[in-house]
């Protein structure tokens, strides 16, 4: 039997851990859907997120930063009736504001991947984490990834949201030393 982090507990959680959470991310749309998805979890589960993730991708055109830009007052009210997300207006309408302010981010520096990476210096932070109390909310990274992203139209995007990302993608290898994903992912 595998050795986990504690936090997986049901079969979704799991599939994630053990597939997604910590890979190096370097996809412009699927930063954007993690972008999406970590300010749709403020005050929320992971796990409310996770099961509600393909209704997101449904909703959100599969999270083409385009499109999502482009959205209007109507579009946003049916976004807010759609019952596979979660309908809070502020989240929604940062969902469409993330999504134009990434296009001026990849505007200036080519690609959302080159800019939130450049927080990491391109490189994932292995840590060496033994149990789920040393796991910090936030960092000195993450409140840079965030005044800058905020400073920049972002919204639904504090420190602890940023961390949260900067795990999710692979920024961070915050796998516990027991966890067998620390090890695969370069720990």
């Amino acid at each position: 039997m595998k050795t986990r982090c504690g936090w997986p507990k049901s079969d979704i959680s799991i599939l994630y851990h053990d597939t997604e959470w910590g890979v190096p991310l370097h996809n412009d749309r699927l930063l954007f859907e993690a972008i999406v998805l970590d300010g749709a979890q403020a005050g929320l589960s992971w796990e409310t997120i996770l099961r509600k993730r393909e209704n997101y991708r449904m909703a959100f055109d599969q999270f083409d930063v385009e499109k999502v830009a482009r959205y209007t007052a109507s579009k946003i009210e049916k976004l807010l009736l759609n019952p596979g997300i979660v309908r809070n207006r502020l989240k929604v309408n940062s969902a469409v504001s993330n999504a134009k302010a990434t296009l001026k981010v990849v505007e200036v520096f080519g690609s959302l991947d080159v800019y939130l990476w450049q927080f990491v210096e391109g490189t994932p932070i292995i840590n060496a984490r033994k149990t789920l109390k040393d796991v910090p909310a936030t960092s000195k990274e993450s409140y840079a990834m965030s005044r800058d992203l905020v400073s920049r139209g972002f919204k639904f995007l504090g420190s602890t949201i940023c961390y949260a990302l900067m795990q999710a993608t692979g920024m961070v290898n915050d796998h516990l030393i027991e966890c067998f994903r620390h090890w695969e992912l370069g720990g």
